[in-house]
C-alpha cells in the first residue's frame, strides 16, 4: 500500500508543479489582453475567454519590438522615449537600474550566468554551486587586494533567491557544466546530477 502511494507520488506530484507554474506564466502573460479594447477582446466576440491567447499575443508583441527596433527608425525612438525617461526624476534611477540588470542578463554580449562555477561556502571547507556575474567595479575595486570576481550563490530550492559575493579568483573553480545542468542540480538539492564528465579536474581546498 505505502509502495504504490509513494509511486502515485511520484508521478503526479512533477505533473502537478509543472502544471502550476505553467498556468500561472499563462495567467499572467493573458494580462496583455487588458490592453486590447473591450469590443475586440474573446469574451465580447464570442462570449468567453480563450486562455493562452494573451500569451501569444505577448509573445508576439515581444517578437515585433524585437524586430521594429533593430532598424534606424527603430533604434531612434527608443533613444527619443529614453531620454524623455531620463528627464522624469524617480522613474530615470529605476529605468536605469532595471535596464542595465536586463541589458547584462539578457544581451548576447553580457557576462552573466554564463558560467557555474564551485565555491567555497558558508566556509572554507564547504562547497556550492554558484554563477559568475562579472568582477567588482566602482570603490569597491579599490578596496579589494588582488584578482576577484563576482559570484551569485542562488538558494535550494528557489534558485530567484540567493547572495552576492565577492570571492578571490583562485577561490573559484569553473565547472565544465553547462548553467541549465548546474540549475537542475540547485533546484533538485543534489538529486538530479549532471553528467560526469571523465578528466575534468576536481576541486581542492584553497
Amino acid at each position: 500500500m505505502r509502495k504504490y502511494f509513494i509511486t502515485g507520488l511520484l508521478i503526479l506530484v512533477p505533473l502537478a508543479i509543472t502544471a502550476w507554474v505553467l498556468n500561472l506564466v499563462i495567467s499572467t502573460m493573458d494580462q496583455s489582453l487588458l490592453f486590447v479594447p473591450l469590443r475586440w477582446q474573446p469574451r465580447t466576440l464570442i462570449g468567453f475567454d480563450i486562455p493562452g491567447l494573451g500569451t501569444m499575443l505577448t509573445v508576439v508583441i515581444v517578437f515585433l519590438t524585437g524586430l521594429l527596433t533593430n532598424n534606424l527608425v527603430g533604434n531612434y525612438v527608443v533613444r527619443l522615449w529614453e531620454r524623455l525617461l531620463q528627464r522624469i526624476p524617480i522613474v530615470n534611477s529605476l529605468y536605469s537600474s532595471v535596464k542595465q540588470v536586463s541589458d547584462t542578463l539578457f544581451s548576447s554580449s553580457g557576462n552573466a550566468f554564463r558560467k557555474a562555477v564551485l565555491v567555497p561556502y558558508p566556509h572554507r571547507d564547504s562547497w556550492t554551486i554558484a554563477f559568475l556575474t562579472g568582477t567588482p567595479g566602482g570603490d569597491v575595486k579599490n578596496h579589494l587586494v588582488g584578482d576577484y570576481v563576482s559570484v551569485y550563490v542562488p538558494t535550494t530550492p528557489n534558485p530567484t533567491s540567493g547572495f552576492f559575493l565577492m570571492m578571490a579568483k583562485e577561490n573559484v573553480v569553473e565547472l565544465d557544466m553547462s548553467v541549465d545542468a548546474a540549475l537542475k542540480y540547485i533546484v533538485s538539492m543534489g538529486v538530479v546530477a549532471p553528467d560526469y564528465v571523465p578528466g575534468a579536474e576536481t576541486a581542492g581546498k584553497p
